[in-house]
């Protein structure tokens, strides 16, 4: 009778002991264990290969790169980018990402447009986007792969193009009426035409001032009519900027618009340093890229690169990726602009300011024109 209490006893407390355990809440498993997400396994993977100047030039690689990011932010799609030191890093670059199974690649810069084509017409499964660059874009008598990327659009690339003369012409309107010694100037980091375009849609600006004004301002470092103007050769070396603008202003500049990347930021140094000076900003607002220039900064001429970028890649997520169709961005789709006036506003009289509106409505009416064909 005792063995059986104890028997009876025994197995109560077995039976209290699974209830127990069976009610404990199941252990948190390791996170290095835990199986990945579907989201995770199934999120777009884009690539981005940087021009020369660099993903820190607070201009044009960072505001391409800005689309990216905020694509994985709001997508949730995988992020990662290669920098380019050289032109001879772009096909290695692209390569690298094709071999780590990208599905997406954007490349930022007419420079890589030859490499980028080579790519493409590879690997027709992935696609690709560039920023600053169409196809086709041979010329007569150019050699296709060298010269040239392709003569004929490529039906996996996207390009992301920018009217960027019609915000410039705004930039030379403005410069114009802010200068008191009726000369203003800018320079350039290559004269290829992603960057003459700039050149050139500003010295029409300031022509066209004149012409309202009956005004005599003049454009050092750019000559639309002779294709010539002042160039650094180099989009990574600020102190270049420095002495080009630093020159302009010796020849009676008051107003200094850099379209050099990174090097174009040494124009802010000499425009600081000389006072009386004011300069203008590409790309991007640069007074928030570079917030220690926004006491010279007058605006930015701005592409706005990144929501290209972002809108490509969101298409490329929800299958309406069309490859072979350009992407032109221009004042009436708010492709281009200028920035805000920021720290100067209140140094722009009103009057110019309501002159660049009714300008800038012009522009998109086509009642008045840059003189710069437009892009396709």
């Amino acid at each position: 009778m005792r063995t059986r209490v104890l028997t009876i006893a025994t197995l109560l407390a077995l039976f209290a002991l699974v209830a127990v355990v069976a009610c404990a809440p199941a252990p948190t498993p390791a996170p290095t264990s835990a199986p990945p997400t579907k989201a995770a396994v199934s999120a777009l993977k884009v690539a981005l290969v940087t021009d020369i100047g660099g993903i820190d030039d607070k201009s044009f690689n960072t505001t391409a790169w800005k689309g990216v990011q905020d694509a994985q932010a709001k997508l949730g799609i995988q992020a990662k980018y290669l920098q380019s030191k050289q032109q001879t890093d772009y096909d290695k670059n692209i390569q690298e990402f094709v071999q780590e199974g990208y599905p997406m690649i954007v490349t930022v810069g007419f420079l890589l447009g030859p490499a980028t084509a080579k790519g493409a017409l590879a690997n027709p499964k992935v696609n690709f986007a560039i920023v600053d660059y169409t196809y086709p874009d041979c010329a007569p008598g150019a050699k296709v792969g060298v010269d040239c990327g392709s003569d004929k659009p490529i039906p996996n690339v996207r390009g992301l193009a920018f009217q960027t003369d019609q915000a410039a012409f705004l930039a030379g309107y403005l410069a114009a009426g802010m200068s008191k010694s009726g000369k203003v100037g800018t320079f350039g980091g290559l004269q290829i035409p992603t960057v003459t375009i700039f050149m050139q849609g500003f010295q029409a600006g300031v022509q066209y001032y004149d012409t309202q004004h009956k005004a005599n301002v003049q454009v050092l470092g750019w000559d639309t009519k002779a294709n010539k103007g002042l160039f650094t050769s180099t989009f990574t070396d600020p102190d270049k900027g420095r002495t080009s603008a630093q020159s302009l202003i010796d020849e009676g500049a008051d107003v200094i618009l850099p379209v050099a990347g990174l090097t174009g930021n040494g124009a802010f140094t000499a425009a600081k340093s000389a006072g009386n000076v004011y300069a203008i900003g590409v790309d991007t607002d640069q007074c928030v890229s570079v917030p220690d220039a926004c006491s010279v900064l007058l605006t930015s001429v701005q592409k706005n690169m990144d929501v290209a970028v972002f809108d490509t890649i969101k298409s490329v997520q929800d299958g309406t990726f069309k490859g072979g169709v350009n992407y032109v961005g221009t004042l009436a789709n708010n492709g281009v602009g200028l920035a805000p006036f920021h720290d100067l506003d209140s140094k722009i009289p009103a009057d110019l300011k309501k002159e660049l509106d009714s300008v800038k409505a012009d522009l998109i009416s086509g009642k008045v024109t840059t003189g710069v064909a437009a892009l396709k």
